[in-house]
């Protein structure tokens, strides 16, 4: 049988920071799948930074290594200045964005940092994917779960493709891959983070607060993102770039007519 053809260079970004280990997954699977794998994500940890940009400091792309590097910014500031800086004159052909510790179901998808990138990425013309691995409060994600199952199910989505508008955000089981029990393409579940808000007093008798990990859960509707992670599936949910409600559009428009 003939290997499928590597793609000539992959972007791999996140938002858990450049030593997370599900960076180093990705990086991983990226190999399978083209002939360079570039690497730009955050000095630090930018988890809910969603899509945001450094405006108002300058930024700095630091050099790791060959096709490595780190900036002081946000997963969207990172892929910005790997196509536009660091990889100059030969974009990628994919960004890969993830492994993230944490699935990104339902409205995860607007504060995510992985989800960002992807969307970036997708902004600036280059077809994206966003994978994430859920992970349990508590318990360590099992990695070989993406590791072992996304370089195929990556080769199988860029032989269909998708609009040049749409990103894809796939979501894993924490599963052993055996123990998947399939790929399902949903939609977007519901549910809320910030149900849960701590308030604590420092050293200084000064008020701060956490927003706790607890959700507000709308159950798991079927065809969902959510229903499918609960069945042990791997989720795919196309995300679309354009947000305006047509049917609203449409209401108001004749409305005000």
């Amino acid at each position: 049988m003939t290997e499928p053809a590597l793609l000539p260079r992959i972007l791999v970004t996140n938002d858990d920071g450049i030593h997370a280990p599900g960076l180093k997954v990705l990086e991983r699977i990226a190999r399978h799948l083209a002939r360079e794998v570039w690497v730009c994500a955050p000095e630090v940890e930018q988890s809910g930074a969603g899509h945001s940009l450094t405006l108002r400091r300058p930024l700095r792309l630091r050099t790791l290594a060959k096709r490595r590097f780190a900036v002081d910014g946000t997963p969207t500031d990172c892929v910005l200045l790997a196509i536009k800086v660091a990889m100059r004159g030969k974009p990628p052909t994919l960004v890969l964005s993830g492994v993230n510790r944490g699935a990104n179901l339902g409205e995860d998808v607007t504060y995510s940092g992985t989800i960002a990138a992807a969307m970036e990425a997708t902004l600036l013309g280059v077809p994206a994917v966003a994978l994430s691995l859920e992970a349990t409060s508590g318990q360590d994600p099992d990695w070989h779960c993406p590791e072992h199952l996304a370089p195929a199910l990556l080769r199988r989505l860029l032989a269909v493709g998708w609009p040049d508008s749409v990103l894809l955000n796939v979501n894993f089981p924490n599963r052993r891959p055996a123990e998947v029990t399939g790929v399902a393409v949903t939609r977007q579940g519901r549910r809320k983070l910030g149900e849960q808000i701590e308030g604590r007093i420092d050293t200084r008798g000064e008020h701060y607060y956490w927003i706790g990990p607890v959700r507000a859960e709308e159950g798991d509707p079927a065809g969902t993102d959510l229903e499918a992670i609960r069945e042990g599936k791997v989720s795919i949910t196309p995300l679309h770039l354009d947000l305006t409600h047509p049917a609203t559009a449409a209401r108001l428009a004749s409305a005000l007519s």
